[in-house]
């Protein structure tokens, strides 16, 4: 599959999203990253479940120098797997489930290394449910036909990820800021489920 095919899938099964930008970018490096990977017969699969064993390490190493490093791994597993499905033409719907219930699970275990660092339990029980609730009321509307569930938010999961990684390089140094940043997480975590709702009920209310 050569890269402009490659872009023209992608956009396809997001919605029609706009190839441009930061999007355009990380497409570029997913393109470069998983293209070899297809050669060899790496599966999307494997790659979803890599990132789910790299998000249980971080939790394993949380008060280490490797917690942030295999956070970075996670992410990238979880990154370039949809986009190795379309390169090697194994894109599904179960497919599809499974990296979004893995997902779910991988975040679990991030949140649980920020809980062994001693950030406070009832400020993470919040983050977590308003963030697991966006992408459940994204899912949802999805399944029930809305199909341009397109809005980019303050708090997608890179940036949760990017939260805990401060976190973590914070805890490293530390610097006594890890409520903190949890805390501007949630306040921006809220908006952006406030945002997916506004969205939403402008499309079916």
């Amino acid at each position: 599959m050569i890269k402009e095919e490659f872009f023209r899938d992608w956009s396809s099964h997001h919605g029609g999203a706009k190839v441009e930008g930061i999007v355009r970018l990380w497409l570029n490096i997913s393109y470069s990253v998983t293209k070899p990977l297809s050669r060899i017969g790496v599966t999307p699969n494997s790659l979803t479940f890599l990132g789910l064993i790299f998000g249980i390490l971080v939790y394993l190493t949380s008060n280490s120098i490797w917690a942030p490093i295999f956070l970075v791994f996670s992410l990238i597993c979880d990154g370039v797997d949809g986009s190795l499905a379309l390169i090697s033409n194994k894109s599904s719907k179960m497919g599809a489930v499974l990296d979004s219930i893995v997902d779910r699970f991988t975040e679990i275990f991030w949140v649980l290394a920020l809980y062994q660092l001693g950030v406070d339990i009832y400020l993470l029980l919040f983050v977590c449910t308003i963030a697991f609730t966006q992408e459940y009321l994204r899912a949802r509307a999805m399944g029930a036909g809305l199909t341009e569930i397109t809005i980019v938010t303050f708090a997608e999961r890179p940036v949760r990820a990017s939260f805990i990684f401060i976190a973590l390089i914070a805890f490293q140094f530390e610097f006594q800021i890890l409520n903190m940043v949890v805390m501007i997480w949630s306040l921006l975590q809220l908006i952006s489920f406030l945002m997916i709702v506004r969205f939403i009920y402008s499309k079916i209310g």
